[in-house]
């Protein structure tokens, strides 16, 4: 894992080159502490600040360059071992053990393709002097940032807005769409957009390439919506186990020693439990965080049975002090690069320091099994009302029954289930993100104008599928990888998604909403799957919890100086209406608890980090 920084711009002059990309660089050197290097051609450089995770040799080190190409790359190609055999069949030779040379060696042999035989994560950029063009490309899911400017020809790119501050193009000029959907639906991405008007993203899944001042972006892969899968529940049961345990072969790939966040959760327990199953000499460490005291968070029972099961896990557990929240929360915002949406930031936060102060490089996480499998609540207002919207109203009445029987819910809870079940039989992604948008939350801003600033995709007949699509590229999974990406490179630690191999993905788009969620249990492939190696205290579990910390407290107390702040300068929100949210959330409406974090978030963002 790295941080990449780069710039085509024939009007710098060339005193101001090397600095320029020096000081880019020092802005982004919590991402690679192992080495810093750059190169100058002409009026390109590219640099690069390394985390050194295989072949530690300085050979490895980048800008790497091979005949006329030169590449800075962040991320891992864990199918690289694979791939390099492919390429000596060619004639291809090597001079490292890096997944590095192996890209370059790829897009020699296979041009801009080559990105479609990669298994992993990455954003790269590599120059070709020959034909003085610049290729760029982002891995399927975004895991791993790439941010640049087009200013008529000049181009600057970076892996954080850090890393382009101190460009000429750079301007702090808001972007107001993104402030919207910040503060309504808690996205911090959107396919190219960010919080700056000129910074754009270039979105997951898709190529770059820069000529003679001119940028062409085409997307490379999608998910397809294609026929399912029609073979028994036991069978694909048995494929989704293999398929998870060899992305896990693949992503225990490391020259440096790997662990893996642990929460008491399905997601996190599985991929450490597999771990300790397929490894059982290795010496495998795991971090876990929890809360003590008032409004406790406590998931260790579950993580014990873990390490009962397992005893050559050591799990590391920390409980954060709340006497060092504050500043906790400022080195944090220094380094998302965006408003905090929720106080879940914190948690992921804190279990990275923790694994940081024991010197870890790499680690497992359990990002994207939800978005993919059916795992959060809200998937079965889709699969109850896809039944509905074609007039199965017996397997609707049964699926609702399952849901409600499992997750014990009472009257109210069970009614406001039904209904949202009928609005998602009714209207679209789009129609029902919209009234979220305008209604879920008090609308704060100034400006009448409330129609949503984002457009969600119809791809897939199934209203499941399509929710789960939507979670995955627009409203949810970007987010999520956003602070992943973040809150792990602040203590220069790479950390790895394995349940985000493409190919588990792609696998998962063809199962059946059956095969996803049955008898009111969401991912139960995964959960079958996992049988004999997951421990079944885990197994069992039917909340949904992540990264739960105790944040409506917090911002009544240790976080409260977040609704303290002057937000006369936010003059584009309704000023009066958000002293009543305030003084009513003071009174003991939690509900408005996220909102009220999120305009905090932003507050703070705005006056010390912009």
């Amino acid at each position: 894992m790295c941080g990449i920084a780069g710039f085509i711009d024939p009007s710098l002059a060339q005193a101001d080159r090397e600095p320029l990309i020096q000081k880019m660089l020092g802005s982004i050197s919590h991402r690679g502490p192992d080495a810093t290097n750059s190169l100058l051609i002409n009026q390109v450089a590219l640099g690069h600040n390394r985390l050194s995770i295989l072949d530690l040799s300085d050979a490895a080190n980048q800008p790497m360059r091979r005949g006329d190409l030169v590449m800075v790359f962040n991320g891992e190609i864990y199918n690289y071992l694979e791939i390099r055999k492919e390429l000596e069949s060619f004639g291809h030779r090597f001079h490292t053990q890096s997944d590095s040379e192996v890209i370059l060696s790829s897009y020699e042999q296979w041009g801009a393709a080559c990105v479609q035989r990669f298994v992993g994560m990455w954003a790269l950029a590599i120059w070709d002097s020959r034909k003085e063009e610049l290729f760029c490309s982002r891995d399927r899911f975004g895991i791993k940032p790439f941010l640049y400017i087009l200013e008529g020809d000049r181009f600057y790119f970076g892996s954080e807005y850090k890393a382009l501050r101190p460009s000429p193009v750079f301007s702090n000029d808001l972007n107001m769409r993104q402030i919207r959907r910040g503060l309504q639906m808690g996205w911090v991405v959107y396919q190219d957009e960010t919080y700056f008007e000129k910074v754009k993203a270039l979105p997951e899944a898709c190529n770059l390439l820069y000529r003679n001042g001119k940028v062409k972006i085409e997307r490379y892969w999608d998910l397809q919506p294609l026929s399912k899968d029609q073979r028994t529940y036991q069978e694909k049961t048995i494929e989704f186990r293999e398929r998870l345990i060899d992305s896990l072969r693949l992503h225990m790939r490391s020259d440096v020693e790997v662990g893996a966040c642990l929460s008491g959760g399905i997601d996190s327990s599985s991929i450490t439990s597999i771990v300790g199953h397929l490894y059982p000499d290795v010496d495998f460490r795991t971090f876990t965080i929890y809360y003590a005291g008032e409004n406790a968070v406590d998931e260790r029972p579950f993580v014990k049975s873990i390490l009962q099961k397992y005893p050559h896990i050591r799990n590391v557990d920390y409980s954060p002090q709340k006497e060092a929240l504050r500043e906790c929360f400022h080195r944090m915002c220094y380094h998302i690069d965006v408003p905090t949406n929720w106080s879940s930031d914190i948690s992921q936060y804190y279990v990275m320091e923790l694994a940081g102060r024991h010197k870890m490089k790499v680690l497992l996480d359990g990002q994207g099994s939800d978005e993919f499998l059916g795992g959060y609540m809200h998937s079965f207002y889709r699969l109850i009302g896809n039944e509905l919207r074609q007039g199965h109203l017996a397997t609707a009445t049964r699926l609702f029954r399952d849901h409600r029987t499992n997750q014990e819910f009472g009257m109210k809870k069970s009614a406001d289930v039904w209904a949202k079940s009928m609005m998602s039989a009714v209207f679209t992604e789009q129609q029902l993100y919209s009234m979220e948008y305008r209604h879920f939350h008090p609308y704060l801003h100034r400006d009448p104008d409330r129609n949503a600033p984002f457009r969600l995709a119809e791809r897939f007949p199934d209203k499941l599928d399509n929710f789960l699509y939507n979670l995955i590229f627009q409203t949810l999974l970007p987010s999520l990888l956003h602070f992943e990406d973040r809150n792990s490179m602040a203590f220069s630690i790479e950390s790895r998604v394995p349940f985000l191999d493409h190919r588990l993905v792609e696998f998962g788009f063809r199962l059946k909403s059956e095969d996803r969620i049955r008898n009111g249990v969401t991912k139960s492939i995964l959960r079958d799957s996992m049988r004999g190696i997951l421990p079944d205290e885990i197994l069992n579990r039917s909340d949904k919890k992540g990264f739960t910390t105790p944040g409506a407290h917090w911002l009544r107390t240790d976080m409260h100086f977040l609704l303290e702040q002057d937000f006369s300068s936010l003059d584009f929100l309704d000023q009066r209406l958000l002293r009543k949210l305030i003084k009513e959330f003071e009174g003991g409406n939690d509900k408005l608890a996220q909102l009220l974090w999120r305009v905090g978030g932003l507050g703070y963002w705005t006056s010390h980090f912009n």
